[in-house]
């Protein structure tokens, strides 16, 4: 697995980063819930546990435009985030980490970094333009509102109205 990593993390990677203004706990708490994105994804038709228990976490997203992928989660840090690989079944994956970062007593950021499998076959040189100009500001405002979703479930209780931050041409 540990290699399995590691080839991971020779892609490039896309990162986005919110500041909530509540602790680490109640974040730990959005994020960690079995069919959390039900609520807060505002790409997310529905979000479907296939296994949450101690041992092991899987879930099913299926986006808005009907696309399903799979979520397998590598490891699980109890208050401090996860990392997963996602992906169509049997499909190529992309590697994800979310951690979580106290900030002060009633303040944390979420930070979600995505190494895509998008352009992985495709020499680094040639495909450098693709990634800057197109995957990384894609996947960016994908970030952005994913984890705008969670700060506007918290402060409203109220799921996220789908494409509430515009729609998005992979997943809408």
């Amino acid at each position: 697995m540990d290699d399995q990593i590691s080839n991971y993390l020779q892609r490039r990677k896309v990162a986005f980063t919110l500041e909530y203004p509540f602790g680490k706990d109640q974040l730990w708490q959005l994020i960690s819930e079995g069919g959390n994105l039900n609520q807060s994804h505002p790409y997310c038709l529905e979000n479907e546990v296939i296994s949450w228990d101690e041992n092991s976490h899987v879930d099913k997203l299926i986006y808005l435009n009907g696309m399903t992928y799979v979520r397998q989660f590598l490891s699980w840090k109890e208050g401090e985030g996860y990392d997963l690989i996602i992906g169509r079944e049997k499909g190529p994956q992309s590697y994800v980490v979310w951690e979580i970062v106290e900030l002060g007593e009633n303040k944390s950021s979420l930070t979600i970094t995505v190494y895509p499998y998008l352009l992985v076959k495709m020499n680094k040189i040639l495909s450098f333009l693709p990634f800057i100009f197109y995957i990384r500001p894609k996947l960016r405002n994908y970030l952005k509102s994913v984890l705008n979703g969670f700060s506007y479930y918290s402060s409203t209780g109220k799921s996220v109205p789908r494409n509430n931050w515009g729609k998005h041409s992979w997943f809408s």
